[in-house]
């Protein structure tokens, strides 16, 4: 594989896992749990809160780039909601910090950049297509 198809192909793992976390982040964003105590900590029997994680591309010094997941922080924001059964005595729940609109954002780059690199990896087969037919 060329460093060109390498370096696309790089790109389109990284859209594909940019994707995968905003799906994973929508999916769960009424997943939330009890409040942690004033140290952060959580009762043993507690119900946690899903953690929204988040994706960073960094280069690669070879060329490309890579998708680095981490936690996003802070990872909840307190909520009112008395009904659920892990709510504290204020009727707050700790709701994951996941923001729809940045979530939908992160959907379109991801779709865009792996249509980009796909087009990069569809030119650069035509091209070298394009050479074989000349020097045959």
């Amino acid at each position: 594989m060329s460093s060109v198809q390498s370096i696309a192909v790089s790109g389109m793992l990284a859209a594909t896992q940019r994707l995968q976390v905003s799906a994973q982040n929508v999916a769960n964003v009424r997943s939330d749990g009890a409040l942690p105590d004033a140290q952060g900590n959580y009762a043993p029997d507690a119900s946690r809160p899903y953690t929204p994680l988040r994706v960073d591309q960094v280069d690669l010094a070879s060329g490309g780039t890579r998708a680095v997941v981490t936690e996003v922080a802070p990872s909840y924001v307190a909520t009112y909601d008395p009904s659920a059964p892990y709510a504290n005595q204020d009727g707050m729940v700790a709701a994951p910090n996941v923001d729809l609109a940045d979530e939908m954002i992160q959907q379109l780059m991801a779709t865009y950049a792996y249509a980009a690199n796909a087009r990069v990896v569809t030119s650069y087969n035509q091209m070298v297509k394009s050479l074989f037919d000349i020097s045959a």
